[in-house]
Order: structure tokens, then C-alpha cells, then sequence
């Protein structure tokens, strides 16, 4: 299978500390799907320059898209499912990987799942921003699974290249991620199969401009 795990913050300085500190969160998810056997690419909002004003990668006439949005636009829909791994800003996602999102129509997440992995410095670990990405992503077209990463005192619980500090319970970290990555795995193979195998055509998805869709 083959997963894209998008870090949600754009941030690289301090408070927090320490910086970036969902890419550990990111990290960690991405290390548990590859020791599954999968094959797992990290999306990093750095990578990317979004300046300017907004227009999608899909608004632009074939060919002109800046390359970075057209390479990514390949894997989102080469890929079999997502995780995306946001902090919580005034109850909501991340608006970095909000921005970065909506670059890409629908038709490119559609009929794959999501899961959802939140994090914060704090004691809530970002649990109020997932209920908002949830209708979120369900309305990018990429189910979110029913279970959810919460990691409150990420800083104490991941070292900078995801995997788990000294004194910190990995087994008991590794059920917990595990809990909701292997729902995405599970969803993510009947999902691919019945886009591979299914006999019933698809509805038509959103893939230029709002008017498409079925809006009164």
C-alpha cells in the first residue's frame, strides 16, 4: 500500500519547544505504516512555495501548474490513503495544511481514507481541532477512519526522528498509533480493491471549478 502522511505546520521556530515538533508526531506515524510493510512518503508544507495570491493547481491550463503542485497532485492520487497530522489552532486544523490542501480538487482524495493524528505541547493534544477535520476531510473525499492519534507532551513522548524518548512506553505508543493506522490500512485495501474491481461507475467528482458541484 502506499501512504502520504502531511505534516501540518509550517512552523520552525520556537515556542514550541522543541520546534517543528509535529514532524516527530509525522514521523512516528510514518515509521509505524513502513515497519507494516508499506510504502509511506512524508508531504512537508515547507517543500512547497504558496505565495502569491490563491489558485489551485487544478485552475491552471494543462501544463502550467508550478511543477511542485503537479508532482504532488500525482502522488495524492497515486497514493491509497493519508494520514494528516495537524496542530490545533483556536479549536480548528492547522491552517498551513488547510492551504496546502486546497491547492488539489477532490477527485484526487476521493474514495480513499484519512487518518486523523493531532498533537500539541499541552495537555490536550489537539482533540478539538480533529473534530474539525473531520467534516473536513470528509468533504476532501477521503473518509476519515473512526478511530484518532491524540498525543498530548508530544515533546516527551517522540525524539526528533519519531521514534520514542528514553523512559517513554513504546509498546504502549505503538498499540495506540497502531489502533487507528491499521483501521487505515484495513480501509485502505477495500477501498483500492473495489476502485480496481468494482463494476459500478463512480459518481462524477469535483475537478475544475465549484460550479460542479451538485449544489441548489
Amino acid at each position: 500500500m502506499n501512504f502520504l502522511v502531511f505534516l501540518g505546520s509550517v512552523r520552525d521556530s520556537t515556542p514550541p519547544r522543541p520546534a517543528r515538533l509535529g514532524l516527530r508526531v509525522a514521523r512516528a506515524c510514518k515509521g509505524w505504516l513502513e515497519t507494516d510493510g508499506h510504502e509511506v512518503e512524508l508531504v512537508d508544507p515547507l517543500a512547497f512555495d504558496l505565495g502569491g495570491s490563491f489558485k489551485p493547481q487544478f485552475s491552471y491550463p494543462q501544463g502550467k501548474a508550478p511543477v511542485a503542485l503537479d508532482d504532488l497532485a500525482r502522488r495524492i492520487e497515486a497514493a491509497d490513503g493519508y494520514v494528516m497530522a495537524s496542530p490545533e489552532y483556536n479549536h480548528s486544523m492547522s491552517p498551513a495544511l488547510a492551504h496546502l490542501l486546497n491547492h488539489f480538487g477532490s477527485s484526487l482524495f476521493s474514495y480513499k481514507p484519512s487518518a486523523i493524528a493531532t498533537y500539541s505541547a499541552g495537555q490536550w493534544g489537539g482533540a478539538r481541532a480533529a473534530v474539525n477535520m473531520r467534516t473536513y476531510l470528509a468533504e476532501l473525499g477521503c473518509l476519515p477512519v473512526s478511530a484518532m492519534i491524540h498525543v498530548p507532551r508530544a515533546q516527551e513522548v517522540f525524539e526528533e526522528e519519531g521514534g520514542y524518548l528514553s523512559g517513554v512506553d513504546g509498546d504502549r505508543w505503538s498499540d495506540y498509533l497502531g489502533r487507528t493506522l491499521a483501521q487505515l490500512v484495513w480501509w485502505a485495501e477495500a477501498t483500492r480493491r473495489q476502485r480496481r474491481e468494482g463494476s459500478a461507475e463512480r459518481p462524477a467528482a469535483f475537478t475544475r471549478d465549484p460550479s460542479q458541484r451538485n449544489a441548489p
